[in-house]
């Protein structure tokens, strides 16, 4: 009895009073008490009774509602159709629109810009003593500022570019268009931002640069969804230009891509971006929105409002008017984008865009050679009449 006490004493210690078989079970359970586990003691038992509660959390334990996922067959669409799309920019159009657009500044740089008389608080280390020379006068040299440039892009995604009729709609030309000036303009440290109007409210990337930047810019821009309604007012393509009037301060350039077709006033605003930076309006065209073709009752739908009109084509009488409604009003918005001080690029839905691209980057780049060849022209013909009044 003694041994069996002192051996059982330390396995059953309990409360006070509660024998020994307070701490092996149930009364009765003698074979079953002997043949259940003991718990260890000190730090053994503390960490076995961790590990039990954890594992009795993790049974309980609800699992977290995950978002779903893109299906991989989109996303492998989506992803190979901007591969494509990145490989026709930089293969074709390489080396086209890089470097031809130059910040609107004047400052120390390497590329000669013109000569002016010293005045105060000019740097004396700017002067140029050769024509101080023969001017008889100091004069500095100043020159234009190298340094990166910053393009802002605002896309136009309202519902009148959910529609093509020919190769492709007029919303995935949109999207070329961004990944043209994009790819090609985030060379040497040039940053990109996109602002994309047209929905319930307007989206704005910041500019960043890099391959990175574009892509996801455009990624975000091919998961825009089709309206079948007016945009937001806030919302619309003269809201787009005003915010980037509002938030963009530093000079650089600005490209709009749109039809051109929204009833809002995006004259004004855009009107004022060109006093601060260089802007480049690509307008989308699609075939059937210039001619109406001879296929007798047709039923047109307005994208954004919803009405539909029933119009006999076979008419001559009524495919003429069309005609000329549809010249008159690609005329103001040729001569609102004239008056407003911006390059026009046109692009159509059934034309390759990358030629219209290459077309209008060699016609510019040729305005722009011509106009420095008068401006040398120029400066060296006041040269001259500096050498012969100095002569005399």
């Amino acid at each position: 009895m003694t041994e069996d006490a002192a051996t059982a004493g330390p396995a059953t210690a309990g409360p006070a009073g509660a024998g020994p078989q307070a701490g092996a079970g149930p009364a009765g359970g003698g074979p079953q008490a002997a043949a259940r586990p003991q718990r260890a003691a000190g730090p053994a038992g503390q960490a076995q009774r961790a590990a039990r509660l954890r594992w009795r959390q993790w049974g309980t334990h609800r699992p977290v509602a995950v978002p779903p996922s893109t299906p991989p067959g989109p996303l492998a669409a989506k992803a190979a159709f901007l591969r494509r799309l990145e490989l026709d920019v930089t293969r074709r159009l390489d080396g086209l629109i890089s470097g031809d657009y130059l910040a609107y500044a004047s400052g120390p740089g390497s590329e000669p810009a013109d000569a002016r008389p010293y005045g105060p608080g000019d740097d004396a280390r700017r002067i140029d003593w050769s024509l101080t020379a023969r001017a008889i006068s100091p004069h500095v040299r100043t020159t234009e500022a190298d340094r990166e440039l910053e393009t802002w892009i605002v896309v136009d995604r309202s519902a009148s570019l959910d529609f093509g009729t020919a190769e492709r709609e007029k919303r995935e030309v949109a999207l070329a268009l961004v990944a043209a000036f994009g790819f090609l303009n985030t060379r040497a440290g040039n940053r990109i931002g996109v602002v994309i109007s047209g929905g319930d409210q307007l989206i704005r990337l910041p500019a960043r640069s890099g391959r990175t930047s574009v892509l996801a810019a455009l990624s975000r821009l091919y998961d825009t969804p089709r309206r079948d309604r007016a945009p937001a007012p806030d919302a619309d393509l003269s809201a787009a230009l005003g915010l980037v009037e509002r938030t963009v301060h530093r000079r650089g350039q600005v490209v709009v891509v749109s039809d051109f077709l929204d009833a809002d006033d995006w004259l004004m605003p855009l009107r004022r971006l060109t006093l601060r930076h260089q802007a480049v309006a690509a307008q989308i065209t699609d075939p059937r929105e210039l001619a109406l073709p001879a296929v007798g009752l047709l039923d047109l739908v307005d994208p954004e409002t919803g009405t539909r009109l029933s119009v006999q084509t076979n008419s001559a009488v009524l495919r003429a008017r069309y005609a000329e409604a549809v010249a008159q009003r690609q005329e103001r918005i040729r001569h609102a984008l004239a008056q407003a001080g911006v390059e026009h690029l046109q692009v159509s839905t059934d034309r390759d865009w990358l030629v219209d691209v290459a077309r209008f980057v060699r016609l510019r780049r040729s305005t722009a050679s011509r106009a420095r060849g008068t401006r040398l022209s120029g400066r060296q013909s006041g040269s001259a009449l500096i050498r012969e009044g100095s002569e005399a």
